[in-house]
């Protein structure tokens, strides 16, 4: 055959194809293309030459900044959402290829520890809706940061949800704590953030380490306490005086300067106690007071269980209701008054518990010792410090929106 005969032997189609097989996409297919024209909320895409591709509707998905502001020669992937429409073109959709995308990311995020921006979209009483790039999340109250995390009087929920809805509309530095494409469920974490921020600077304190700071809030469970940069702990109830105390206000205001101790560090909760600076004036309640000795001592809290007294300003007693009367008490509020001084007779001392039990003088009595209070009653006894009674990251910070 001559050279002339070879080159007048032309291959057909079939085997074109045969020799040069096209991968021609199908649905669900991703596909790479060039923008061709934007139009009328249609975006025509070239698929690598081989057909043309519409993107249009809800498809476009322009909650995603890669999609906002596309133009002729932009390079993109869409997914494959029909084969041929009316105009026989392929109908692609950004939405999907992009959603994939935004989990891939968050995911990656997260196994990063990466820090990044959201937006603050809307609020309910549990939190705040988030926009993160292309998807919706969610932060819990929880996970707020303490600057922005909503101290209501009482845990009002309705007063809580209006602090939050001061928020939407805002920027705010999260992670991802939480991705799960499969329930499309996305959890952020702006107190995350701050942990790292203050990480360095709380391992500049340690346990036992003594701290100047002012008092920047009082709830029923104790007094929380700014110090150093930035940093914030809490001072529990029982970890504020020797004495029983009702409520933090009782010694404290808010914007009172005070030293403390640190007595527990665990991650971002920094634990204080302002008692521990001074001397356990129980130390030395033997050598002030007797079993038998007859004392004056202040009403200081009545209720349907005995008397709380005080004997000084440190030292608190218990006179239980069938140390008060010979006769029964129907209701001891009827006999006895706050601020009344009555004497009474020592009949019970454990200084270890922080005890120390009484009688009205005179009445008889019943029990040699001033029984400990039953299940739901308060004893003198102080309440479980924060390292005995750990509470969890949750529980405090629902108990601090009080």
């Amino acid at each position: 055959m001559t050279l002339s005969d070879k080159t007048s032997v032309k291959p057909d189609f079939k085997t074109l194809l045969q020799d040069n097989p096209i991968n021609f996409p199908k649905v669900g297919d991703l596909v790479k293309g060039k923008v061709l024209s934007v139009d009328k909320g249609e975006i025509h895409v070239d698929i690598e030459g081989l057909t043309t591709g519409v993107v249009r509707g809800a498809e476009l998905f322009a909650e995603s900044r890669e999609h906002a502001n596309l133009k002729v020669g932009d390079e993109v992937e869409a997914t494959v959402t029909e084969m041929e429409n009316e105009n026989g073109e392929l109908e692609l959709s950004f939405r999907i290829a992009g959603f994939q995308r935004a989990w891939d990311a968050v995911k990656k995020w997260m196994k990063d520890g990466l820090t990044i921006k959201a937006k603050i979209t809307g609020a309910n009483k549990g939190g705040l809706m988030m926009q993160v790039e292309a998807l919706a999340g969610f932060m819990p109250v929880s996970q707020l940061s303490p600057e922005n995390y909503p101290r209501v009087a009482g845990g009002d929920k309705n007063r809580i949800f209006e602090k939050l809805q001061e928020l939407i509309g805002t920027d705010m530095e999260v992670k991802v704590i939480d991705a799960d494409e499969k329930d499309e469920k996305l959890i952020v974490s702006a107190r995350a953030v701050w942990e790292d921020s203050q990480k360095a600077v709380l391992d500049s304190y340690k346990v036992g380490d003594t701290v100047d700071g002012e008092v920047s809030a009082l709830t029923s469970f104790g007094a929380f306490l700014k110090f150093g940069e930035g940093l914030e702990g809490l001072v529990h109830i029982s970890e504020i005086a020797w004495q029983r105390i009702e409520h933090p206000r009782d010694l404290l205001k808010v914007g009172d300067r005070v030293k403390a101790k640190i007595i527990q560090l665990d991650k971002s909760k920094i634990y204080l106690s302002l008692k521990r600076l001074v001397d356990d004036p129980w130390k030395q309640v033997a050598e002030k007071y007797k079993v038998g000795d007859k004392v004056k001592g202040k009403i200081i809290k009545i209720e349907a269980f005995g008397l709380m007294v005080a004997l000084d300003q440190n030292i608190h007693g218990l006179a239980h209701v069938s140390e008060l009367s010979d006769a029964p008490l129907a209701n001891v509020a009827d006999k006895f008054k706050i601020n009344q001084e009555v004497e009474f007779e020592i009949v019970n001392i454990e200084a270890i518990e922080h005890r120390l039990g009484l009688r009205v003088a005179g009445v008889k009595g019943k029990a040699p010792k001033a029984p400990k209070a039953k299940k739901g009653e308060k004893s003198e006894k102080a309440e479980e410090t924060p390292e005995a009674k750990a509470e969890t990251k949750s529980e405090l910070e629902e108990k601090k929106a009080e």
